[in-house]
């Protein structure tokens, strides 16, 4: 809880003596989180003394959010916790504020019919939980319908495939649709864990009659947070419903988020397709594909720029290399040049990941080439990519491409005008020293390093001579 161990002051004090009056509720709030359910109870019994010491507003504001969103926990845990509740009326302001406390004992509740229903008969779910869980479901507080909505999983599988049926997914339905956004974007997380565990017997039939026309709404949500938290399980379905649905039903809703005007819809769609490639093939989405990524690729946002380099090894595996070609090595080069270093970093490790993929012959014949013409750059920083890329590219290539084509360029750089090039000239020697051959090291990068190692940068000097001692060549 932010605060309740920090100094206390007016009438929400204890005593007002600063620091020390409130050192035990910080005590008690590590006991709270303590691994022991004895000192967790013993702990809870003491929670009047921390809501005295809090004050009223404090403890409104602070400690009843604190109790409902960090403890999940054993069955008597949660009884005492209930237990102490009931008797916070005085605690909280008095009955103008009493329903704080009843938000808190009803999101409780949700979390004890988990815990209870996975240890009843049918019967006596039907009867004794389900009550209670549909009351939370239409509670009048989004946090209690958001509890259930965020438990749903825990739940279906606590009640079973008959009662999932009959009660929950009319439940789930209502949540999927509800007024608050954050409880439409928890349902919206749930769809794809509810789709599996139902029952594969009259799955399809639930499915396509019962939870996509909910679903088909939520494409085309208001809540940008909804729509990113479908996109992110959506494509989960194509696999539970097959091909035949996927095409029909699924291809269209993913076409649509391809398009949508959040870059994390986008993203979320893209970051899966691996799911749609296994039912359907990538092809189906190529063509749309490839405008949602070119507008990342090119997004004012440099994190989300980030975020569609870090799945474009994923995409290029699965469009394939004479996709890649001739549709987005224009852009993975760009990235290389960018104006944010972090997406120049991750560019680099990028090309890296993409001769895993694809091989040796093709970065020798696509990707090293248009590398080393970036050597002459007027940039210097782009000079600088020329290195890094050469770093990561070695290890890659092997020894023959890196010492024909990479080596010479290196050395050719060790000229540069730019102390930060020179010196990053001689970190890139020592990290392809290695894969060079004896002769190559002695005949061309000694003196190279040697004359580095004189020069007049302190920099420049310090890097030569240490990746003279690393690579023995004193």
């Amino acid at each position: 809880m932010a605060g309740a161990a920090g100094t206390g002051t007016g009438s929400g004090a204890a005593g007002g003596d600063g620091d020390d009056s409130l050192y035990p509720i910080a005590v008690l709030i590590d006991e709270l989180r303590n691994e022991d359910v004895q000192l967790r109870l013993n702990s809870i019994k003491k929670l009047s003394t921390i809501a005295l010491a809090l004050g009223v507003e404090r403890t409104r504001t602070e400690l009843l959010p604190f109790l409902t969103d960090t403890i999940y926990d054993e069955d008597e845990v949660l009884l005492a916790l209930a237990e102490q509740l009931g008797n916070f009326t005085g605690l909280v302001g008095g009955p103008d504020f009493a329903h704080c406390l009843l938000d808190s004992v009803r999101l409780l509740a949700v979390e004890a019919c988990v815990s209870i229903a996975q240890l009843l008969s049918q019967d006596d779910l039907e009867f004794l939980v389900m009550p209670t869980l549909q009351q939370a479901a239409e509670d009048k507080s989004w946090r209690v319908r958001y509890m259930v909505a965020d438990k749903f999983s825990e739940l279906q599988k606590a009640v079973g495939p008959k009662i999932t049926q009959n009660d929950l997914i009319p439940a789930f339905q209502n949540l999927l649709k509800d007024c608050e956004a954050e409880v439409r974007a928890a349902a919206a997380h749930k769809v794809k864990e509810l789709c599996e565990n139902l029952p594969i017997e009259g799955r399809e039939n639930i499915i396509m009659n019962q939870v996509l026309p909910y679903i088909k709404e939520l494409v085309t949500d208001t809540n940008q947070h909804v729509k990113s938290a479908l996109a992110s399980v959506i494509m989960g379905l194509s696999t539970i419903l097959g091909k035949e649905n996927t095409i029909e039903h699924l291809l269209p809703l993913f076409l649509a988020q391809l398009k949508d005007e959040c870059p994390e819809v986008r993203l979320n769609i893209i970051s899966n397709l691996d799911c749609v490639n296994e039912v359907i093939g990538i092809r189906q989405l190529s063509q749309s594909l490839l405008p949602a990524i070119v507008e990342l690729a090119e997004d004012a946002k440099w994190r989300v720029r980030l975020a569609i380099i870090e799945y474009m090894p994923l995409l290029a595996g699965q469009l394939g290399v004479e996709f890649f070609d001739e549709k987005l090595n224009s852009l993975c080069m760009a990235w290389l040049v960018d104006h944010v270093y972090a997406i120049r970093e991750a560019a680099t490790n990028n090309l890296m990941k993409l001769v895993q993929k694809f091989g040796t012959e093709w970065a020798q014949n696509t990707i090293v080439p248009k590398v080393l013409v970036m050597a002459n750059d007027p940039n210097y920083l782009h000079r600088m990519t020329t290195l890094f890329c050469i770093n990561v590219l070695s290890e890659a290539c092997g020894q023959e491409i890196t010492t024909k084509q990479m080596l010479p360029i290196v050395l050719k750089m060790a000229g540069d005008q730019v102390a930060n090039v020179r010196f990053n000239v001689a970190k890139s020697l020592q990290k392809i020293g290695p894969i060079l051959d004896t002769d190559a090291l002695q005949e061309e990068v000694k003196p190279v390093l040697q004359k580095l190692g004189q020069d007049e940068d302190m920099d420049v000097k310090y890097f030569a001579q240490e990746a003279i001692s690393v690579l023995a060549l004193a």
